[in-house]
Parts: C-alpha cells; sequence; structure tokens
C-alpha cells in the first residue's frame, strides 16, 4: 500500500468495458465502448493528478474477450487486497420490464 499526503492509498485498475469487436449498446449516436473509454481516461488523468497509482486494461479500441479481460487487469497489480477493481458501463434502460422489485 501506498502513502500519498499521510494517506494510505490503494491501486486502481480502470477497466473501461466492452471494445473492439464488442460495442456495447447503442442509440443516438452514443456508443457505450467510446464512452467507458473517455470515462475510465478521464478517471485515469484525474487519479494521476491525486498520485494514486492505476492502470486501464485498454486505453484504445481494442478486443479484451472474457478470458483476456480478468488476466489484463490481474496483470498490472495481481489479486491482493491493495487492489481496486473499476469496470465502467453504460447500461440502456427501458420501460418497466427492465426492473424487478420483490
Amino acid at each position: 500500500m501506498d502513502i500519498v499526503d499521510g494517506r494510505a492509498t490503494k491501486k486502481v485498475v480502470i477497466d473501461p468495458g466492452h471494445g473492439g469487436v464488442d460495442p456495447g449498446t447503442s442509440a443516438n449516436g452514443i456508443v457505450e465502448k467510446d464512452y467507458t473509454l473517455m470515462i475510465s481516461k478521464y478517471m485515469a488523468d484525474r487519479l494521476n493528478e491525486l498520485g494514486i497509482e492505476n492502470s486501464l486494461t485498454r486505453d484504445s479500441d481494442v478486443t479484451l474477450d472474457s478470458t483476456n479481460r480478468p488476466k489484463k487487469a490481474q496483470s498490472f497489480y495481481g489479486k491482493g487486497n491493495d487492489v481496486i477493481m473499476v469496470s465502467n458501463h453504460i447500461n440502456a434502460g427501458g420501460g418497466d420490464s427492465h426492473c424487478v422489485v420483490n
């Protein structure tokens, strides 16, 4: 664990959802893979400003399948308790049929 300004920090892996051949959801000219990448890059820049170590699973429009994505995420800092993983997605919503209330 690192110390920044007297505070303990963890390492952060930021995963921009989708990418490459997997666009995620899209509507009205908005493509999920593009926005998750923009959001993730913004987060990485902000964490860098704060001195918090971080890595992106992708920093361009590449395909990461369900096998390679976790391997890539773990390749940066391992699986320890000092790692936070953030996976960004923008979910499409609809009517009440998408929401189940018990």
